[in-house]
């Protein structure tokens, strides 16, 4: 029975992926911050751990409580929309705590057992912002930028030791929590004179034309963890597969 830990699972794309790989028969170490009863199924396959991936003492913890660990999917991260002129430059490291530096953490913890055993898999989760920048959320997308440089380099260091490295990157899914996990109210971040700048924006996420499921995200991430062909990229949802097909083309190719 193979073991995944998922960073992130107290709500959406982490909580679904949590639900898919234990439907397929993996164990399930399921972490967030401050674990809550009832998200997932009572089963003997689930552990919910508590992990902050800005915090190194939470991340060994949790590491040494899961028991080897055969694929890594760092979802956990944090959502800001917004004009730049406007977003304290508190709040963009805070993002980049968690979404860029807290990913990077979390690699970094689990590769020694990876690299001894000479087998495993690290999926990171990103987000089709890499694919086509969206306004309003420029500390957001690049600190997932910064991600997607970050996996491609790595992919290429694992790969001597047989260790399998991912990109999955998500759609807009209406359904989501993003930019609600943040201290930040998202009027603060509209000054006037962007006002009718962000008036059509915020239009078009209120109906979009495709969106991503949930579930969408989950199953992509369990054929991204299972992949073995060298493909680097795995665009999730509608929306976030054309946005690839209209940047790299086919998606059949490795796109390393």
């Amino acid at each position: 029975m193979k073991t995944v830990l998922i960073t992130g699972c107290s709500s959406g794309y982490g909580l679904e992926t949590a639900r898919h790989f234990h439907a397929q028969g993996w164990r399930v170490i399921a972490t967030m911050r401050t674990p809550r009863k009832g998200v997932l199924p009572d089963s003997d396959r689930i552990r919910m751990l508590p992990l902050d991936v800005t915090d190194p003492d939470s991340i060994s913890t949790a590491i040494a409580a899961a028991g080897p660990i055969d694929v890594l999917v760092n979802n956990a991260g944090i959502g800001v929309v917004g004009a730049f002129e406007a977003t304290p430059m508190s709040h963009v490291r805070k993002v980049f705590e968690t979404n860029t530096l807290g990913t990077m953490a979390m690699v970094q913890a689990v590769i020694p057992q990876m690299r001894a055993r000479r087998s495993g898999a690290i999926v990171n989760v990103t987000s089709s912002v890499t694919l086509a920048a969206m306004p309003l959320a420029a500390a957001y997308t690049a600190s997932k930028q910064a991600i997607e440089g970050f996996t491609g380099s790595l992919a290429h260091e694992m790969s001597a030791f047989g260790i399998q490295v991912k990109l999955v990157e998500p759609g807009y899914a209406p359904t989501t929590r993003f930019a609600q996990n943040t201290d930040i109210d998202i009027a603060d971040l509209i000054p006037e004179a962007y006002a009718a700048f962000a008036e059509p924006i915020f239009a078009g996420f209120a109906k979009p034309t495709l969106t991503t499921k949930e579930s969408d995200v989950a199953e992509t991430v369990w054929h991204a963890a299972n992949d073995e062909t060298g493909r680097l990229r795995f665009p999730a949802g509608a929306d976030a597969v054309a946005l690839a097909q209209a940047r790299y083309g086919t998606l059949s190719s490795k796109q390393v």
